[in-house]
């Protein structure tokens, strides 16, 4: 792949900044006042995660289900978007989850982000009875399942309060990247500036090929990021959002922990996309 600067260098977009906050290790209270804060302080976008049980700390501590959450998030917030990064596209029946997803579109006044993926952790499968298969099987089964979430948002009576974006993740070069190209309005991965340069070059080769404007796809990732330090160490938002905007990102997430939000990040992160967008 070329070491030519990608095609997302030049989005006009204005930057965003998403706040993802995990239902684990917390109270309902806890995620729901943080949800607040973070719109308060102006966060575009909140996100949650799918999936079933702690991914970190106690696997078998405090958790919540996500559709569920956003469905509250969307009663007690007015302006961000919500989503999650990502849904599980194996735990529900296509249909079913482009209901699911139209009710909170329609309940959140057209604020929902379907941010959608493969599916990756086992005890989820495992535990609530669902076929694991295998990477590329799952794969599969995502890119067969999109057309058939479009075409049941179609067939709802109401329909979708719009057309509603659909951000997916994963940094696949062969399949999740060439499904990102077919059917995605947002991609989202992870990694530092150059890993994601040549994703999205990778990604803009996808859209050639498809014929499609590769500008048509917002490119997201994660700020916290940091190869090589210890993990304890304090990540750089601020600083690895630039390096990250400098390749064509427009979209940033960190994710904030519900019972111990450190809110000078939030800050500090808000501040830059505030400044980036004023030049």
């Amino acid at each position: 792949m070329s070491s030519t600067a990608p095609t997302s260098v030049t989005d006009p977009r204005p930057a965003r900044v998403a706040f993802q906050i995990p239902p684990q290790h917390a109270s309902w209270s806890q995620i729901r006042s943080l949800a607040v804060t973070l719109e308060e302080l102006g966060a575009d976008i909140l996100f949650t995660w799918d999936h079933f049980f702690p991914l970190n700390g106690d696997l078998n501590g405090a958790h919540f289900e996500a559709w569920t959450i956003l469905a509250a998030w969307a009663e007690v917030t007015e302006r961000v978007e919500i989503g999650c990064l990502v849904t599980g596209n194996s735990y529900r029946n296509p249909d079913l989850l482009a209901d699911v997803a139209r009710t909170v579109d329609h309940v959140s006044g057209g604020r929902l982000i379907l941010g959608i993926g493969s599916g990756w952790a086992q005890r989820d499968y495992d535990e609530y009875g669902y076929a694991f298969g295998t990477a590329g099987s799952r794969l599969d089964d995502l890119a067969k399942d999109l057309p058939v979430i479009r075409r049941r948002w179609e067939r709802l009576n109401p329909q979708p309060t719009r057309d509603i974006p659909i951000l997916i993740g994963g940094g696949g070069e062969r399949k999740t990247l060439r499904i990102v190209a077919e059917h995605a309005t947002i991609w989202h991965g992870f990694g530092d500036d150059h890993v994601i340069a040549h994703k999205h070059r990778v990604l803009d080769e996808w859209c050639r090929r498809r014929g499609r404007d590769p500008l048509d796809i917002e490119r997201s990732a994660g700020v916290a990021f940091v190869p090589g330090r210890n993990p304890d160490q304090r990540a750089d938002y601020a600083g690895n959002a630039q390096r990250l905007y400098d390749v064509g990102t427009r979209l940033f997430t960190a994710s904030i922990s519900a019972t111990d939000p450190d809110l000078s990040r939030v800050r500090d992160l808000l501040q830059w996309r505030d400044e980036t967008n004023a030049v």
